[in-house]
């Protein structure tokens, strides 16, 4: 692993799993988008890893328009890099019924999840290294059915039937997009060992290059368990298949967020919390926001000896073509 001179905090603001009737504090409109991340930037954050929520209802899109409501605010709030998902909604609002229907048509799913991304052409995207049987239905299971938006029923209903999907073919294209065409810098997610794996894979093909920005997620049901053994396992075959090519980062689903990230951190990594990733704080207690997670994390590691990377030097250190070349 290459180690980074500074720990890189990532806050992930909102995602596509978590649905609103989970927290009242999950950021859904382009406002309380724009406030959690200039709030977790401030608290330390030198990366916002963003997706895009209807304002409306809640539900996770892919719309630039609605990307457009918060990406320049954030930017010209704060000097945070902006990292843009790549990944896909299970669901979406059909514009001719105004209603909700499943995402099937793959090829057109991978153009929709790209066309925020290349038009905008931020620092960052995340760039899922493969398939996997997220498990998003079992999210849904303890709350009221009945109680839940439209869209929160049909996403419940649907995603025990859908798997995460990510092919060859899509990855070769959105390396080629947005990487070679666009100049961004990848956050390669990895949601197994056998992601890392899919990596190499793509690097002996010539469809990416080092030095890369492995982000691995662990505690995500379908994926790899949040145990301190796995970390290291996880960072170990890392480290076999890629040598000092790679900077290492870490996020943690629910409850084992902080363990594992102040584990990542001890062992050279870089960190990701915020609301994507866990709706909590601590025992019992429900995060308000993702900068009340950003300070815990950064708290924690600046006690134990850290340094705390700033935009700038995280920046420098990843290689992103700067925030005055993004198209916004």
């Amino acid at each position: 692993m290459r180690k980074s001179p500074k720990v890189i905090i990532t806050s992930a603001t909102t995602g596509a799993m978590h649905m609103p009737i989970m927290s009242p504090y999950l950021p859904i409109t382009p406002d309380e988008i724009v406030a959690d991340s200039v709030a977790a930037a401030e608290a330390g954050a030198a990366i916002v890893h963003l997706h895009a929520r209807d304002p409306e209802t809640g539900c996770p899109v892919t719309d630039p328009a609605v990307y457009a409501l918060y990406l320049s605010r954030i930017k010209q709030q704060s000097d945070v890099i902006i990292n843009i998902t790549t990944g896909q909604p299970a669901i979406r609002r059909n514009p001719e019924t105004g209603g909700f229907d499943v995402k099937s048509n793959w090829a057109e799913v991978i153009e929709e999840r790209l066309t925020a991304p290349k038009e905008f052409s931020p620092e960052i995207t995340s760039f899922n290294m493969g398939p996997m049987n997220a498990a998003s239905w079992m999210l849904g299971r303890k709350y009221d059915f009945d109680k839940l938006r439209d869209w929160e029923k049909l996403f419940v209903q649907s995603t025990r039937d859908l798997t995460m999907a990510n092919t060859w073919a899509s990855m070769e294209k959105i390396a080629q997009e947005l990487g070679r065409d666009r100049g961004v810098v990848f956050e390669y997610e990895c949601f197994d060992i056998g992601h890392l794996y899919s990596l190499k894979m793509l690097e002996t093909m010539g469809v990416v290059e080092p030095p890369y920005f492995i982000q691995s997620v662990f505690g995500f049901l379908g994926g790899i368990g949040s145990t301190p053994r796995h970390v290291l396992h996880f960072r170990e075959t890392a480290d076999e298949l890629f040598g000092d090519t790679y900077y290492w980062s870490l996020l943690a689903a629910g409850k084992e967020q902080m363990r594992l990230t102040t584990q990542a951190a001890l062992l050279g990594g870089n960190v990701r919390v915020g609301m994507e990733d866990s709706l909590w704080l601590g025992k019992g207690q429900l995060a308000k926001s993702s900068g009340e997670q950003v300070a815990k994390i950064r708290r924690i590691l600046e006690e134990l000896g850290l340094e705390i990377a700033t935009p700038d030097e995280a920046r420098a250190i990843l290689g992103t073509k700067g925030k005055d070349k993004v198209n916004f």
